[in-house]
């Protein structure tokens, strides 16, 4: 068997496919036909070939490319045609249009432009159709029997006549069924893929919509295609609005103003909004659905009745403005409603502790730690130990690590049932490794149960706790703190450590920030006390890290220590700014810093493993994406690799999980190394910290490679060596919060590779977006 070597596939330049698809198609399946239409880009004269699609050998399902082996007729040899062919199946009848192209290693191909495709009418074709695994239940055993019976009419008999299949040796009535349901599934799947290929659906939603609805799939898209946006993932509201339109669905139709009104939520959601002032999602809708504010302005309060959306008027206002109302999705409402509850209730009930004298029991973990505490540690160790919720927040060096590793100590003496808790399994490690304590990620903590679909930990069943201490609690979205906050018992105190001056969580909300709001505002009623620390301990200030990341806070743009070229990096310091005058040169000095100055002045660490490149944005020349194509032929040339959705995968090459997978028990942001490629299965097998997984063609597209990522993708993590490209091209990123923060991630070494300009550009911009939510109200609201 062949198997192609991903890296040396030629690379097809065509367009996107712009279906033709007839107005009306006729029942009879074995008439359907299926048209992709390409503009020829090539120079080169076209040519057309009809034949059977004998073989696929490789398919990208993101982009549909193919290599595949096809034949013009029985008596001729296998030709390898190259393309886009989206629905193919082997079997079929394609007709081509194309150029031929010579490979270096695999010789003839033909490059298909265009393409039609009709179900097989030959024996040959049907056998070969049907054996292909196309349709559960029967495979070439069973395909040469059916065909053997029926010849050229078997895909009639399947249709219109199944019960006939009976009389096939070895097919009974449970078999006969299997297969008619499976060709019936099939042939909706075939139907409605035609169907919506006007509309420009993938394949891959084609079968999601399959999957959902089954048969009643093309009827629900034309009684409501909104409906697939609001229960279908991946099909979202500018796909089914496309739909909607072509389908004839007036502009200014409930349906659709209802639909955008939600995406609009959803869109600005993913901003990090919970809530939005109503005015600003009438003008976000208004723009998105070129429609009048007063039918928006209807529709909202229509969708408010109907509680797919909750509105709150402004608190202590008693005439509010029109307009003026907070909106909020109910999933958001809901979330906040249990983080205040959950807060007010800690709060307001009695500590379970055992008595801890706290000054005594300071000095204490004074002594064993061999020095004095200063003033704002000493407070924060006893707001700790004698308020059920207190908050920590301070920047890098300023003695957070010694705080929590005194109070793990005390509470450990007085046998107190203690967990530590961080978002991140990187967050987690480090914790643990800190403060001499158990550590795990907040997922792990309230054991996710894929079978209820939540977590095992609630406020039913709350952990088993006296002591919760959560780090990197600036990250913590509203979804995820409510489920965390619910499931800690009323007795049990709490404690959130973070940095309010790093990036937000990815997630929608603002926690931590509005928790401190809500404890500091001059009518505050909480009893929730802050300790912001502000004292640099760290190497004695010394640390060039340290220092410049409490500057950038500052809003000193200064430029640290810099140098024109690597040669004259002096090895000894912690943080150095190389500069770059283009992308390219930022480029090429990162992959030089990776494969020649780290290795042969710090041998101790593993470029794969220890250095990560964090990078503004995803794309360009110096974003994520190109940063890890160059570094994996930089760092993992030889290795020979799987091809994914994302791109090629290699044994040893890092790897990022992209979203929540409870099943294997990973999470969005966890890194881990590729350990095996089996081509033959399709199967890439990588080990996250311990946790070895498996993963199938279907499953890559939740991995990508991870020698750069995003620096909102580091939050919460730390690493050995951090490198930051930084050019006046981000200028869309460059924020002094994301500086900070990318900054803040290096543990021995950060190197930041760039234009000066670009650096100033993002200390000066200290003008992050604020994020609109209503918790510090309903946290009110509850102590009135």
């Amino acid at each position: 068997m062949f198997t192609p070597n991903p890296a040396a596939l030629p690379r097809p330049d065509f367009l996107r496919p712009r279906p033709e698809i007839p107005s009306r198609l006729p029942l009879g399946i074995a008439h359907l036909r299926l048209s992709f239409h390409r503009v020829a880009t090539s120079s080169q004269p076209t040519d057309t070939l009809t034949g059977v699609l004998e073989r696929i050998i490789f398919l990208n399902e993101e982009n549909h490319y193919t290599i595949a082996e096809f034949r013009a007729d029985a008596a001729s040899d296998k030709i390898t045609i190259t393309g886009a062919l989206p629905g193919a199946q082997c079997g079929e009848t394609l007709h081509l249009r194309g150029t031929w192209t010579k490979h270096a290693q695999h010789g003839d191909q033909f490059k298909v432009e265009s393409f039609k495709a009709e179900l097989p009418s030959s024996v040959y074709g049907i056998r070969k159709y049907l054996g292909s695994g196309l349709v559960p239940g029967i495979g070439k055993v069973y395909a040469n029997k059916i065909v053997d019976a029926f010849g050229t009419d078997t895909l009639r008999i399947l249709s219109e006549e199944s019960a006939k299949l009976r009389g096939v040796p070895g097919i009974g009535k449970v078999r006969a069924s299997a297969i008619k349901k499976a060709w019936d599934d099939q042939r909706a799947l075939r139907e409605i893929h035609i169907f919506l290929q006007t509309y420009g659906v993938t394949t891959s939603q084609c079968v999601k919509l399959v999957q959902r609805y089954g048969h009643e799939a093309k009827k629900i898209l034309l009684e409501d295609p909104y409906r697939v946006a609001r229960e279908i993932d991946g099909i979202g509201f500018k796909t089914a609005d496309k739909i909607a339109i072509n389908l004839g669905y007036a502009n200014d139709a409930a349906p659709r103003l209802d639909a955008g009104l939600l995406f609009s939520m959803e869109t600005l959601q993913e901003e990090g909004h919970t809530a939005l002032r109503e005015a600003d999602l009438t003008a976000h809708a208004t723009g998105l659905l070129e429609t009048s504010t007063d039918r928006i302005t209807a529709r909202i309060a229509s969708l408010v009745e109907q509680k797919h959306l909750v509105s709150h008027a402004p608190a202590g206002i008693e005439n509010p403005l029109p307009g003026s109302a907070l909106i909020q999705l109910p999933h958001n409402d809901r979330a906040e409603q249990k983080i205040a509850s959950a807060i007010v209730r800690l709060t307001k009930v009695v500590s379970g502790l055992p008595p801890i004298k706290t000054d005594a029991a300071v000095e204490w973990a004074e002594k064993k730690a061999g020095f004095e505490f200063a003033d704002q540690q000493r407070a924060a160790l006893r707001h700790a130990l004698t308020h059920k919720v207190s908050i920590l927040t301070g920047g890098p060096g300023t003695g957070k690590t010694t705080i929590l590793r005194a109070l793990v100590d005390i509470l450990r003496a007085k046998k107190v049932r203690i967990h530590l808790a961080a978002p991140t399994g990187r967050a987690a490690q480090r914790l643990s490794e800190t403060t001499g304590g158990f550590a795990s990620t907040i997922h792990r903590l309230l054991k996710y149960d894929p079978a209820k679909g939540g977590f095992s930990a609630n406020d039913s069943t709350p952990l088993a706790t006296d002591f919760l201490v959560v780090d990197e609690a600036s990250m913590l979205d509203t979804r995820l703190a409510a489920s965390l906050f619910q499931a800690i018992p009323s007795r049990a105190h709490l404690l959130l450590v973070g940095d309010t001056d790093q990036l937000p969580s990815v997630g929608a909300g603002n926690v931590l920030k509005d928790l401190i709001a809500s404890a500091t505002s001059p009518d505050a009623v909480i009893q929730l006390p802050v300790t912001r620390l502000n004292v640099i301990y760290r190497q004695k200030g010394q640390s060039q890290i340290v220092t410049t990341a409490h500057a950038i806070n500052a809003g000193d743009p200064s430029l640290p220590p810099s140098t024109p070229d690597i040669p004259s990096i002096q090895a000894w310091s912690d943080l150095t700014f190389v500069i770059a005058d283009s992308a390219e040169d930022c480029l090429a000095k990162t992959i030089a810093l990776c494969t020649e100055f780290i290795p042969r002045h710090y041998d101790w660490f593993d470029t794969r493993r220890d250095v990560q490149v964090l990078a503004p944005m995803h794309k360009g020349t110096a974003g994520v994406g190109n940063f890890n194509v160059q570094l994996q032929a930089a760092l993992n040339a030889h290795a020979k690799g799987i091809r994914g959705p994302s791109g090629e995968f290699r044994p040893r090459d890092k790897v990022i999980q992209l979203r929540n997978n409870y099943d294997k028990n990973l999470f969005n942001g966890d890194i881990g190394s590729i350990t095996e490629i089996d081509a033959n299965a399709a199967t890439l097998t990588a080990d996250f910290d311990g946790e070895v997984q498996t993963f199938d063609r279907g499953e890559m597209g939740s991995l990508a490679l991870a020698y750069a990522i995003s620096i909102h993708k580091s939050q919460g993590s730390e690493y050995p060596v951090v490198i930051v490209p930084l050019l006046k091209a981000h200028f869309m990123m460059l924020q002094r919060n994301l500086l900070y923060t990318a900054i803040t991630r290096g543990k021995k070494k950060v190197f930041l590779v760039g234009e000066p300009a670009a650096y100033a550009m993002a200390v000066r911009n200290s003008e992050s977006k604020l994020r609109s939510t209503h918790l510090r109200e309903k946290i009110a609201a509850l102590q009135a």
